[in-house]
């Protein structure tokens, strides 16, 4: 067997192998040889073929398996032992492969346009200053997270007269042009409203001061000017609503009014668990913990946006292969078409490019991803989803579990280990480049963010 390699230009090459009987011959009388003994055909048992029947029923097809088989084989080997940067996989040249008879020929050539990645330098040293951005965890974000806890912890009470925010509940009844209640008209018995929401000034007015028992005058139509929300009210569909004009009578039979909870051991121990925390002092120190762990993550995916930009900016432009690569594309999404390709190609080149440099760097500075920091990345984002639901102290079992269970879905695993990558890689460039630390606010630091 002969391979050759040929460079047609920078980031493209050509790779020839010629395939002689000798190099398949002895797998192709083995792989016939294994396969009489278990093949069975019409008129035979089991293992007891002729050879020469199973040569001339499955000889050929036999033949071009393992000649594949070995092409395969051989090409990987190839690429790794000669360390060939390589992009996509090889794509067949069909101009430079012969046709072939598999049946009646001895000796194949087969040739493959090679897409070579593009030369540059990603490294960085001491002499690359970045900046990393610190974001300070003021009083004012804490008392919003306080007071989101203990809207968390609220419930709902009675009321005898209404304040704005209130939810009243009663009767409505329909009137006529003169203000009387319509005869056959629309009658909606406990109806819930929040006065505070309604488009019209006026007619909200109408409930400012309002006691349980008042019967309020208003006009539906005018509040809400929403003929969806009328509907919903009024029990009608949506055409009777966009016609409905008429004023109604609005009778209180309960207000409700929600009551945020007090700060007290029993909201500390509903919110974060028994005993986290055991005084507004460390309620509050818990929650600056916890935002400055959120921050955390913010400003770790906004430095590894600023050392890509950082890092493609000094590489500039580079060649791509791009001939070969829209044809790896195109076979990549065969159902998209064309015209799929030309709308994404252009747009996948600088991630192919950072994509490239990541990979530099990680050897560079030596950046290995074990099984277990993969789990750590998933347990931490396993935690922040939680958190979100405001289940903040869950036992590290069940996020252990649940983290395992995300990574058995494949396209998440895959996520994870991108993200556990960035990660520790961004760890590896803060040791290695001069970093200035720079404190910002939150307003600052989403500034700055969508500037970027």
């Amino acid at each position: 067997m002969k391979i050759t390699f040929e460079n047609v230009d920078k980031v493209s090459a050509l790779l020839t192998v010629n395939i002689e009987k000798s190099d398949y011959e002895d797998k192709v009388k083995k792989a016939l040889k294994d396969f009489s003994h278990k093949a069975s055909l019409p008129g035979f048992r089991p293992g007891k073929v002729p050879a020469s029947l199973i040569q001339k029923r499955f000889g050929t097809e036999l033949k071009a398996e393992e000649i594949n088989k070995l092409l395969s084989e051989e090409v990987n080997k190839y690429i790794r032992e000669n360390k060939v940067n390589m992009l996509a996989e090889p794509l067949p040249n069909e101009e430079k492969t012969p046709a072939m008879d598999f049946e009646t020929q001895d000796a194949f050539t087969f040739a493959f346009d090679i897409a070579l990645a593009p030369e540059f330098d990603a490294k960085l040293t001491k002499k690359d200053k970045l900046t990393y951005y610190d974001i300070k965890v003021d009083d004012a974000l804490v008392d919003q997270q306080v007071q989101s806890y203990c809207n968390r912890g609220g419930q709902h009470v009675k009321a005898e007269s209404y304040e704005p925010r209130d939810m009243v509940k009663g009767t409505l009844t329909q009137l006529n042009t003169k203000n009387n209640t319509l005869e056959g008209g629309i009658t909606v018995e406990d109806a819930v409203m929040l006065p505070e929401y309604m488009k019209n000034d006026k007619e909200k007015a109408k409930f400012e001061g309002a006691k349980l028992g008042d019967v309020i005058t208003f006009n539906p139509a005018k509040a809400y000017d929403n003929a969806t929300e009328l509907a919903s009210l009024l029990h009608i569909s949506k055409e009777e609503a966009e016609g409905m004009k008429s004023n109604f009578n609005f009778q209180i039979s309960e207000i409700s009014r929600f009551e945020p909870a007090k700060l007290s051991q029993e909201l500390f121990d509903q919110m974060l668990g028994k005993d986290v925390v055991k005084s507004e002092a460390e309620f509050r120190q818990f929650i600056a913990n916890d935002i400055k762990r959120n921050f955390s993550s913010e400003a770790e995916y906004q430095f590894m946006q600023d050392v890509r930009s950082y890092v493609l900016g000094r590489i500039g432009e580079v060649e791509f292969p791009e001939a070969i690569l829209k044809r790896f594309m195109k076979l990549r999404n065969a159902d998209k078409g064309e015209e799929y390709v030309e709308e994404n190609f252009k747009q996948s080149l600088p991630e192919l490019l950072w994509h490239l440099a990541k990979e530099q760097l990680c050897d560079q500075l030596e950046v290995k991803v074990e099984h277990e920091d993969v789990l750590e990345t998933a347990k931490a984002f396993t935690r922040l989803q939680f958190a979100q639901y405001g289940m903040i102290n869950l036992p590290e079992e069940s996020i252990t579990n649940y983290a395992a269970e995300m990574l058995k879905n494949e396209q998440q695993a895959q996520g994870l280990v991108e993200r556990t990558v960035e990660n520790k890689l961004a760890a590896k460039v803060k040791e290695t480049v001069t970093l200035k630390t720079k404190e910002v606010t939150m307003e600052e630091f989403r500034k700055l963010a969508e500037k970027k």
